[in-house]
């Protein structure tokens, strides 16, 4: 009987590290975006901070997508990520520190020393992501990449799915110096595990272009090709006015009054609808009618965000953000697929920096704006207006972007 918990491309000793590595990296993000947010709120008390938090980390790593992505095309992809990782960690103890032997810092400038980690994180993360989505490509053969793109999903959803959880319950139970501590674990874990994965050295270009004109060049290809920038827009548009993550601090304490611990849980329930959604998919990828599963999938997210803004009850929340994890990953896992299928080799990292652009940095922005909003409005109303701007967004690309609708991702394997 085949094992159900066994892929194919497990066969691959390099993609088992690195999937193992991805798994550490993203519960450390996780962990510590958890703590940042509910000790930013508790040091504050204004609803603002939480969208700067988002702000300082989209910025600089918007300032460095393009070029990251270029780097990503010339030089070895490991030794960038190792890079990343060695900062991010370094990050991590800082923040650590802020609460041990430099609180004063804390208590001097208030929540300033924080946005500053955070900004420099932002810098690391801008590099980081067009090369591990470059990488991964270098680990498989082309059959399996539908896979890995579902794979790279299912350990994204589960250290986000562990990490809020995780971050939460170490805070409320144990206080802010353990969450840190297990921040620092979890981040510096990747560091060890890439030492593991052998070097690959990038095919030789034929060309080398200046800087502007190859940033030029992965702009026109993605500009040229409706069903990929559809994706980018449709999951950018989704997650700058659609998503509520930004404002869980404020639900959790002022609307639910769960807590740290609740927190901790309805930043896990997205990830975790979002995991049985993900490893579904590494069985069944969505290779036919993924277009209009593509649409169908964001306008379910919009409808979820409906739900959890409206309610005052703590696990019709949960279930409402389960709910729509479970749909954003469809669409994270489609549109990857798109990247992985449709990107020539040598151009992957600054395709993928464009990505960033579109998807990555609009988490952050997001956050930012579900942050103005809701200081203007109010938290509720401002997630309502979020899920209204999102089916507004799935209308407008059924009606207008007709590539995108009729995609079959079967079709371009």
């Amino acid at each position: 009987m085949k094992n159900p918990f066994f892929s194919p491309i497990f066969k691959h000793k390099d993609f088992r590290f690195f999937i193992v590595a991805r798994f550490f990296m993203v519960l450390a993000i996780n962990i510590q975006a958890t703590i940042v947010g509910w000790q930013v709120y508790e040091l504050t008390g204004n609803i603002l901070d939480l969208g700067l938090v988002g702000l300082f980390e989209a910025v600089p790593s918007i300032i460095v997508a393009l070029y990251a992505g270029h780097l990503a095309d010339l030089k070895e992809r490991r030794a960038i990520i190792l890079i990343c990782l060695v900062v991010l960690f370094f990050c991590s103890v800082s923040l650590l520190l802020f609460v041990g032997i430099f609180s004063q810092f804390l208590l001097l400038y208030g929540a300033y020393p924080i946005f500053f980690v955070i900004f420099i994180s932002g810098i690391a993360r801008g590099f980081i992501s067009p090369a591990i989505f470059s990488f991964v490509t270098q680990l498989v053969p082309r059959e399996h990449y539908p896979h890995s793109a579902a794979w790279m999903g299912t350990s994204f959803q589960a250290g986000a799915v562990i990490g809020p959880a995780l971050g939460g319950l170490m805070y409320g139970w144990f206080g802010i110096k353990s969450a840190y501590l297990m921040d620092c674990f979890c981040i510096g874990l990747p560091v060890l595990l890439f030492f593991f994965i052998s070097p690959k050295p990038l095919l030789e270009r034929k060309i080398r272009e200046p800087l502007l004109m190859s940033l030029k060049a992965g702009l026109s290809f993605v500009w040229n090709n409706q069903i990929m920038l559809g994706a980018m827009a449709l999951d950018m548009f989704a997650v700058l006015f659609g998503g509520a993550i930004a404002l869980l601090p404020v639900f959790a304490k002022d609307i639910l009054f769960v807590g740290s611990e609740g927190l901790g849980i309805l930043r896990s329930a997205p990830s975790f609808g979002a995991l049985v959604m993900a490893y579904f998919l590494t069985h069944k990828p969505p290779l036919q009618k993924s277009g209009k599963v593509l649409l169908a999938s964001v306008l379910g997210f919009g409808i979820c965000m409906f739900v959890f803004g409206i309610s005052t009850y703590f696990w019709i929340s949960v279930f409402a953000l389960f709910l729509s994890g479970i749909f954003d990953s469809a669409s994270v896992v489609i549109r990857s697929t798109i990247m992985q299928t449709m990107t020539p080799e040598d151009m992957r990292g600054r395709v993928s920096s464009i990505n960033k652009i579109f998807i990555g940095s609009s988490n952050e922005i997001g956050a930012f704006e579900s942050g103005v909003t809701a200081k203007l409005i109010g938290p509720v109303n401002s997630v309502l207006v979020g899920g209204f701007m999102t089916l507004l967004i799935v209308f407008f690309a059924y009606q207008f972007v007709p590539k995108l609708r009729e995609m079959e991702l079967k079709d371009h394997l």
